[in-house]
């Protein structure tokens, strides 16, 4: 299976690549689908392999805030599958044909408790990028306080 490497798997050693990609299995999608809902249970891991998906969040009752578009291979979302409360933390819809990679909660769960080294890179892998989005969002903060304090003066 061709499973195109993102952030989370970046260091594992090709046998430990194997073994994610024997779990993962391929699912079609179409424009419009949504892949996952914010505040449902974590069921599985995606990885993007062609097309693309928007993530967004829920700012009101029925109002949704564009987070990002993914749209390079390898793209992960649903990393909430790693993490107690195990909720995805964002809404995924399909914005353009594709496929997705989906790896069942339990599986990855199940590979990191058999191989410690696995699942001490992954949880490193997300750390980091969690860290560096918090950095991130500082910034826009940031900005934002500024232009918010010049228009006040």
């Amino acid at each position: 299976m061709d499973l195109p490497l993102g952030y989370l798997f970046r260091d594992l050693d090709d046998d430990q690549l194997k073994r994610i990609a024997a779990v993962a299995r391929e699912i079609p999608m179409e424009k419009g689908q949504q892949i996952c809902r914010e505040g449902e249970e974590a069921k599985e891991l995606y990885i993007l392999k062609t097309g693309a998906v928007e993530l967004m969040t829920k700012v009101e009752h029925d109002v949704e805030l564009p987070i990002s578009i993914l749209r390079k291979p390898g793209d992960i979302f649903g990393a909430g599958v790693l993490v107690a409360p195990y909720q995805y933390a964002l809404t995924a819809r399909c914005a353009g044909k594709g496929v997705l990679f989906s790896i069942k909660r339990s599986a990855i769960q199940k590979l990191m408790m058999e191989d410690r080294d696995l699942g001490c890179i992954i949880m490193t892998n997300l750390a980091a990028h969690f860290l560096g989005r918090l950095k991130e969002s500082r910034r826009e903060i940031k900005v934002h306080f500024s232009t918010l304090l010049r228009s006040y003066s």
